[in-house]
Protein backbone atom coordinates (compact mmCIF):
# COMPACT_ATOMS: atom_id res chain seq x y z
CA UNK A 1 0.00 0.00 0.00
CA UNK A 2 1.33 3.43 -1.00
CA UNK A 3 1.19 6.23 1.55
CA UNK A 4 0.67 9.72 0.12
CA UNK A 5 1.14 13.14 1.65
CA UNK A 6 -0.96 15.57 -0.37
CA UNK A 7 -0.35 19.22 0.47
CA UNK A 8 -3.04 21.75 -0.41
CA UNK A 9 -5.49 18.88 -0.74
CA UNK A 10 -8.54 20.94 0.22
CA UNK A 11 -8.05 23.22 -2.78
CA UNK A 12 -9.35 22.83 -6.30
CA UNK A 13 -6.81 20.53 -7.96
CA UNK A 14 -5.68 18.88 -4.72
CA UNK A 15 -9.19 17.79 -3.73
CA UNK A 16 -9.87 16.48 -7.22
CA UNK A 17 -6.60 14.53 -7.03
CA UNK A 18 -7.63 12.93 -3.73
CA UNK A 19 -10.94 11.88 -5.26
CA UNK A 20 -9.00 10.51 -8.24
CA UNK A 21 -6.68 8.43 -6.02
CA UNK A 22 -9.51 6.98 -3.95
CA UNK A 23 -11.52 6.13 -7.07
CA UNK A 24 -8.51 4.44 -8.66
CA UNK A 25 -7.06 2.57 -5.67
CA UNK A 26 -9.99 2.25 -3.27
CA UNK A 27 -8.68 1.06 0.10
CA UNK A 28 -5.26 0.17 -1.33
CA UNK A 29 -3.89 3.64 -0.64
CA UNK A 30 -3.41 5.80 2.44
CA UNK A 31 -3.76 9.57 2.12
CA UNK A 32 -2.70 12.36 4.47
CA UNK A 33 -4.09 15.72 3.42
CA UNK A 34 -2.23 18.73 4.84
CA UNK A 35 -3.94 22.04 4.17
CA UNK A 36 -3.75 25.43 5.87
CA UNK A 37 -7.36 26.18 4.93
CA UNK A 38 -6.81 29.64 3.58
CA UNK A 39 -9.72 31.22 1.73
CA UNK A 40 -9.34 28.78 -1.21
CA UNK A 41 -9.21 25.63 0.93
CA UNK A 42 -12.67 24.11 1.23
CA UNK A 43 -13.41 20.97 3.22
CA UNK A 44 -16.76 20.64 1.50
CA UNK A 45 -14.77 19.49 -1.54
CA UNK A 46 -13.95 16.31 0.39
CA UNK A 47 -17.14 15.78 2.35
CA UNK A 48 -17.85 12.52 0.50
CA UNK A 49 -14.58 10.94 1.66
CA UNK A 50 -13.95 12.47 5.08
CA UNK A 51 -15.09 9.38 7.01
CA UNK A 52 -12.96 6.91 5.06
CA UNK A 53 -10.46 5.04 7.18
CA UNK A 54 -7.62 5.49 4.70
CA UNK A 55 -8.00 9.27 4.45
CA UNK A 56 -6.99 11.81 7.08
CA UNK A 57 -7.15 15.60 7.06
CA UNK A 58 -4.64 17.69 9.01
CA UNK A 59 -5.00 21.45 9.28
CA UNK A 60 -1.56 23.00 9.09
CA UNK A 61 1.00 25.03 7.20
CA UNK A 62 3.69 23.54 4.95
CA UNK A 63 6.03 26.15 6.47
CA UNK A 64 5.68 24.43 9.87
CA UNK A 65 8.81 22.27 9.91
CA UNK A 66 7.93 20.28 13.04
CA UNK A 67 4.48 19.36 11.70
CA UNK A 68 5.79 18.50 8.26
CA UNK A 69 8.50 16.25 9.74
CA UNK A 70 5.90 14.49 11.86
CA UNK A 71 3.63 13.81 8.89
CA UNK A 72 6.41 12.89 6.47
CA UNK A 73 7.53 9.89 8.52
CA UNK A 74 6.57 6.71 6.69
CA UNK A 75 5.30 8.53 3.59
CA UNK A 76 6.16 7.06 0.19
CA UNK A 77 4.91 9.79 -2.14
CA UNK A 78 4.52 13.56 -1.76
CA UNK A 79 2.49 15.67 -4.17
CA UNK A 80 2.80 19.39 -3.44
CA UNK A 81 -0.25 21.36 -4.57
CA UNK A 82 0.01 23.84 -1.70
CA UNK A 83 0.49 27.34 -3.08
CA UNK A 84 -0.86 30.83 -3.26
CA UNK A 85 -2.03 30.78 -6.84
CA UNK A 86 -4.09 33.79 -7.92
CA UNK A 87 -2.15 36.26 -10.07
CA UNK A 88 -4.28 39.28 -9.11
CA UNK A 89 -3.71 38.63 -5.41
CA UNK A 90 0.04 38.27 -5.96
CA UNK A 91 0.20 41.74 -7.46
CA UNK A 92 -1.32 43.29 -4.33
CA UNK A 93 0.27 41.00 -1.72
CA UNK A 94 3.38 39.19 -2.99
CA UNK A 95 4.73 38.39 0.50
CA UNK A 96 2.43 35.41 1.09
CA UNK A 97 3.37 33.94 -2.30
CA UNK A 98 7.10 34.02 -1.60
CA UNK A 99 6.65 32.45 1.82
CA UNK A 100 4.27 29.65 0.88
CA UNK A 101 5.38 28.86 -2.65
CA UNK A 102 9.15 28.98 -2.10
CA UNK A 103 9.89 28.58 1.61
CA UNK A 104 7.06 26.09 2.10
CA UNK A 105 8.38 23.98 -0.77
CA UNK A 106 11.85 24.10 0.80
CA UNK A 107 10.45 22.74 4.08
CA UNK A 108 8.77 19.87 2.23
CA UNK A 109 11.88 19.03 0.22
CA UNK A 110 14.09 19.01 3.29
CA UNK A 111 11.72 16.74 5.17
CA UNK A 112 11.28 14.41 2.19
CA UNK A 113 15.07 14.17 1.85
CA UNK A 114 15.51 13.12 5.47
CA UNK A 115 12.57 10.71 5.49
CA UNK A 116 13.39 8.62 2.42
CA UNK A 117 10.42 9.61 0.27
CA UNK A 118 10.40 7.57 -2.96
CA UNK A 119 8.64 10.15 -5.16
CA UNK A 120 8.22 13.92 -4.76
CA UNK A 121 6.02 15.69 -7.30
CA UNK A 122 6.26 19.48 -7.43
CA UNK A 123 3.17 20.94 -9.09
CA UNK A 124 4.44 23.91 -11.09
CA UNK A 125 2.62 25.84 -13.82
CA UNK A 126 2.90 26.88 -17.46
CA UNK A 127 3.03 30.48 -16.24
CA UNK A 128 6.70 30.07 -15.30
CA UNK A 129 7.56 30.33 -19.02
CA UNK A 130 5.90 33.70 -19.50
CA UNK A 131 4.07 34.59 -22.69
CA UNK A 132 4.60 33.17 -26.19
CA UNK A 133 3.00 34.64 -29.32
CA UNK A 134 3.87 31.79 -31.71
CA UNK A 135 4.71 28.15 -31.17
CA UNK A 136 4.64 26.29 -27.85
CA UNK A 137 6.96 26.07 -24.87
CA UNK A 138 9.09 22.99 -24.35
CA UNK A 139 10.46 21.89 -21.02
CA UNK A 140 13.96 23.11 -21.91
CA UNK A 141 12.88 26.68 -22.72
CA UNK A 142 13.96 29.62 -20.59
CA UNK A 143 11.71 30.57 -17.71
CA UNK A 144 10.51 34.18 -17.82
CA UNK A 145 7.79 34.58 -15.19
CA UNK A 146 6.05 37.95 -15.27
CA UNK A 147 4.07 38.13 -12.02
CA UNK A 148 5.00 37.58 -8.37
CA UNK A 149 2.87 34.42 -8.49
CA UNK A 150 4.62 32.87 -11.48
CA UNK A 151 8.02 33.98 -10.17
CA UNK A 152 7.37 32.25 -6.85
CA UNK A 153 6.33 29.08 -8.67
CA UNK A 154 9.44 29.25 -10.85
CA UNK A 155 11.55 29.52 -7.70
CA UNK A 156 9.92 26.44 -6.19
CA UNK A 157 10.22 24.63 -9.51
CA UNK A 158 13.99 25.16 -9.73
CA UNK A 159 14.51 24.56 -6.01
CA UNK A 160 12.83 21.17 -6.41
CA UNK A 161 15.11 20.32 -9.32
CA UNK A 162 18.14 21.27 -7.23
CA UNK A 163 17.17 18.71 -4.61
CA UNK A 164 17.36 16.00 -7.26
CA UNK A 165 20.62 17.33 -8.72
CA UNK A 166 22.30 17.88 -5.34
CA UNK A 167 20.81 15.27 -3.02
CA UNK A 168 19.32 12.68 -5.36
CA UNK A 169 15.77 13.25 -4.06
CA UNK A 170 13.46 11.52 -6.58
CA UNK A 171 11.71 14.68 -7.79
CA UNK A 172 9.38 15.10 -10.77
CA UNK A 173 8.20 18.58 -11.78
CA UNK A 174 4.98 19.14 -13.70
CA UNK A 175 4.02 22.32 -15.55
CA UNK A 176 0.34 22.22 -16.41
CA UNK A 177 -1.87 24.53 -18.44
CA UNK A 178 -5.04 26.18 -17.09
CA UNK A 179 -7.33 23.78 -15.24
CA UNK A 180 -11.11 23.85 -15.08
CA UNK A 181 -13.71 21.61 -13.45
CA UNK A 182 -15.65 21.12 -10.19
CA UNK A 183 -14.62 22.74 -6.89
CA UNK A 184 -12.62 25.62 -8.40
CA UNK A 185 -12.71 28.73 -6.24
CA UNK A 186 -14.92 31.33 -7.98
CA UNK A 187 -12.22 33.96 -8.42
CA UNK A 188 -10.78 32.11 -11.45
CA UNK A 189 -12.11 32.87 -14.92
CA UNK A 190 -14.39 29.92 -15.66
CA UNK A 191 -16.13 29.52 -12.27
CA UNK A 192 -16.34 33.30 -11.85
CA UNK A 193 -17.98 33.76 -15.22
CA UNK A 194 -20.32 30.77 -14.80
CA UNK A 195 -21.48 31.86 -11.37
CA UNK A 196 -21.81 35.52 -12.36
CA UNK A 197 -23.85 34.52 -15.41
CA UNK A 198 -26.11 32.34 -13.26
CA UNK A 199 -26.79 35.43 -11.14
CA UNK A 200 -27.14 37.70 -14.21
CA UNK A 201 -24.13 39.72 -13.08
CA UNK A 202 -21.48 41.23 -15.40
CA UNK A 203 -18.64 39.06 -16.69
CA UNK A 204 -15.49 41.25 -16.34
CA UNK A 205 -13.21 40.65 -19.33
CA UNK A 206 -9.67 42.02 -19.07
CA UNK A 207 -8.49 44.22 -21.95
CA UNK A 208 -9.70 43.08 -25.37
CA UNK A 209 -10.39 39.51 -24.21
CA UNK A 210 -7.99 37.99 -26.73
CA UNK A 211 -5.54 36.53 -24.22
CA UNK A 212 -5.10 32.83 -25.03
CA UNK A 213 -4.87 29.90 -22.63
CA UNK A 214 -4.66 26.14 -23.14
CA UNK A 215 -7.40 24.54 -21.04
CA UNK A 216 -7.26 21.08 -19.44
CA UNK A 217 -10.00 19.31 -17.50
CA UNK A 218 -8.86 18.83 -13.90
CA UNK A 219 -9.41 15.06 -13.93
CA UNK A 220 -7.06 14.76 -16.91
CA UNK A 221 -4.44 16.70 -14.97
CA UNK A 222 -4.86 14.35 -11.99
CA UNK A 223 -4.56 11.34 -14.27
CA UNK A 224 -1.35 12.73 -15.79
CA UNK A 225 0.21 13.27 -12.35
CA UNK A 226 -0.48 9.69 -11.32
CA UNK A 227 0.80 8.46 -14.69
CA UNK A 228 4.08 10.34 -14.15
CA UNK A 229 4.49 9.02 -10.62
CA UNK A 230 4.45 5.54 -12.12
CA UNK A 231 6.26 6.13 -15.42
CA UNK A 232 8.04 9.47 -15.29
CA UNK A 233 11.79 9.82 -14.82
CA UNK A 234 13.12 11.49 -11.69
CA UNK A 235 14.83 14.82 -12.17
CA UNK A 236 12.66 15.57 -15.20
CA UNK A 237 10.16 18.30 -16.01
CA UNK A 238 6.96 17.42 -17.87
CA UNK A 239 4.52 19.79 -19.54
CA UNK A 240 0.88 18.77 -19.16
CA UNK A 241 -1.43 20.29 -21.75
CA UNK A 242 -4.55 19.28 -23.64
CA UNK A 243 -4.23 21.32 -26.83
CA UNK A 244 -7.40 23.31 -26.17
CA UNK A 245 -6.31 26.88 -26.81
CA UNK A 246 -9.11 29.42 -26.50
CA UNK A 247 -9.23 33.18 -26.06
CA UNK A 248 -10.95 34.53 -22.98
CA UNK A 249 -13.66 35.85 -25.27
CA UNK A 250 -14.26 32.37 -26.69
CA UNK A 251 -14.54 30.95 -23.18
CA UNK A 252 -16.98 33.70 -22.28
CA UNK A 253 -19.14 32.98 -25.32
CA UNK A 254 -19.19 29.25 -24.57
CA UNK A 255 -20.35 29.88 -21.01
CA UNK A 256 -23.08 32.26 -22.09
CA UNK A 257 -24.24 29.82 -24.75
CA UNK A 258 -24.30 26.85 -22.34
CA UNK A 259 -26.42 28.84 -19.88
CA UNK A 260 -28.58 30.62 -22.46
CA UNK A 261 -27.52 34.01 -21.15
CA UNK A 262 -27.28 37.26 -23.15
CA UNK A 263 -24.05 38.73 -24.56
CA UNK A 264 -24.95 41.96 -22.77
CA UNK A 265 -23.39 40.42 -19.63
CA UNK A 266 -19.94 40.78 -21.20
CA UNK A 267 -18.17 43.76 -19.62
CA UNK A 268 -14.70 44.88 -20.71
CA UNK A 269 -12.49 46.22 -17.93
CA UNK A 270 -8.97 47.65 -17.71
CA UNK A 271 -6.29 45.02 -18.29
CA UNK A 272 -4.27 43.86 -15.30
CA UNK A 273 -0.54 44.65 -15.03
CA UNK A 274 1.80 42.09 -16.62
CA UNK A 275 -1.05 40.15 -18.23
CA UNK A 276 0.58 37.45 -20.42
CA UNK A 277 -0.88 37.35 -23.90
CA UNK A 278 -0.67 33.65 -24.69
CA UNK A 279 0.33 30.43 -22.98
CA UNK A 280 0.97 27.30 -25.01
CA UNK A 281 2.64 24.03 -24.06
CA UNK A 282 4.30 21.35 -26.13
CA UNK A 283 3.36 18.13 -24.32
CA UNK A 284 5.17 15.77 -26.70
CA UNK A 285 7.52 14.57 -23.95
CA UNK A 286 4.62 13.36 -21.81
CA UNK A 287 2.67 12.03 -24.79
CA UNK A 288 5.69 9.99 -25.88
CA UNK A 289 5.38 7.98 -22.64
CA UNK A 290 1.85 6.99 -23.63
CA UNK A 291 -0.37 9.56 -21.90
CA UNK A 292 -3.10 11.60 -23.61
CA UNK A 293 -6.13 13.40 -22.11
CA UNK A 294 -9.33 11.38 -21.91
CA UNK A 295 -11.87 14.19 -22.00
CA UNK A 296 -12.89 16.34 -24.95
CA UNK A 297 -12.98 20.06 -24.28
CA UNK A 298 -16.59 20.36 -25.51
CA UNK A 299 -17.88 17.62 -23.23
CA UNK A 300 -15.85 18.62 -20.18
CA UNK A 301 -16.66 22.35 -20.34
CA UNK A 302 -20.37 21.54 -20.65
CA UNK A 303 -20.12 19.20 -17.64
CA UNK A 304 -18.26 21.89 -15.68
CA UNK A 305 -20.86 24.57 -16.38
CA UNK A 306 -23.56 22.08 -15.41
CA UNK A 307 -21.79 21.25 -12.13
CA UNK A 308 -21.79 24.89 -11.02
CA UNK A 309 -25.41 25.28 -12.10
CA UNK A 310 -26.37 22.24 -10.00
CA UNK A 311 -24.24 23.15 -6.96
CA UNK A 312 -25.22 26.72 -6.26
CA UNK A 313 -25.00 26.22 -2.50
CA UNK A 314 -21.32 25.33 -2.79
CA UNK A 315 -20.23 28.52 -4.54
CA UNK A 316 -22.73 31.00 -3.12
CA UNK A 317 -21.31 30.52 0.36
CA UNK A 318 -17.83 31.27 -1.00
CA UNK A 319 -18.91 34.38 -2.85
CA UNK A 320 -20.80 35.78 0.14
CA UNK A 321 -18.33 34.80 2.85
CA UNK A 322 -20.77 32.36 4.46
CA UNK A 323 -18.30 29.50 4.10
CA UNK A 324 -16.01 30.84 6.82
CA UNK A 325 -18.78 30.48 9.36
CA UNK A 326 -20.00 27.23 7.80
CA UNK A 327 -16.76 25.33 8.27
CA UNK A 328 -16.23 26.70 11.75
CA UNK A 329 -19.62 25.20 12.72
CA UNK A 330 -19.30 21.93 10.82
CA UNK A 331 -15.59 21.14 11.04
CA UNK A 332 -14.64 22.56 14.41
CA UNK A 333 -12.98 19.29 15.44
CA UNK A 334 -10.53 19.65 12.54
CA UNK A 335 -9.68 23.29 13.10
Amino acid sequence: MQRYLITGGAGFIGSNYIHHLLKKYGNDVEILNLDKLTYAGNLENLKAVEERGNYRFIKGDICDRALVDQLMSGVDRVVNFAAESHVDRSIGDPDAFIKTDIYGTFVLLESARHNGVTRFVQISTDEVYGSILKGSFRETDTLEPSSPYSASKAGADRLSYSYWATYGLPVIITRCSNNYGPYQYPEKLIPLFVTNALEDRPLPIYGDGLNVRDWIYVDDHCDAIEFLIERGNEGEVYNIGAGNERTNLEITDIILSELGKPEALKTFVRDRPGHDRRYSLDSAKLNSLGWTPRHSFEGAIAATVRWYAENTGWWRRLKTGEYLEYYKRNYNRQL
